[in-house]
């Protein structure tokens, strides 16, 4: 299994951009049929800060995603005009 752990901070004035272009993403994102789990967070006090916690069945499948046509749209091309990738982790499960 792999692990990506990725935190989004909408840019000034545009908090209420990113959350439909998640929740776009996360519904396609879904159903891919390597993908274990898509969840998308807010922070509690920081209404500007997301933070993506994604399980793939493997690396093949991580690849798969990131070449997606949904995932080319939202998180490429509609995501960034409204929000920037401040972090990004890559995870293997242990055991």
């Amino acid at each position: 299994m792999v692990v990506l752990a990725v935190t989004w901070m909408a840019k000034a004035g545009h908090d209420a951009d990113v959350a439909p272009i998640f929740a776009k993403l996360t519904e396609e994102s879904r159903k891919e049929p390597g993908c274990l789990m898509y969840q998308v967070h807010r922070h509690k006090t920081e209404p500007r800060r997301f933070f993506l916690y994604e399980q793939y069945k493997d690396d093949a499948a991580l690849e798969s995603h990131r070449t997606a046509p949904h995932f080319l749209q939202y998180a490429r091309k509609d995501l960034p005009k409204v929000a920037d990738r401040v972090e990004g982790h890559l995870y293997e499960a242990l055991g």
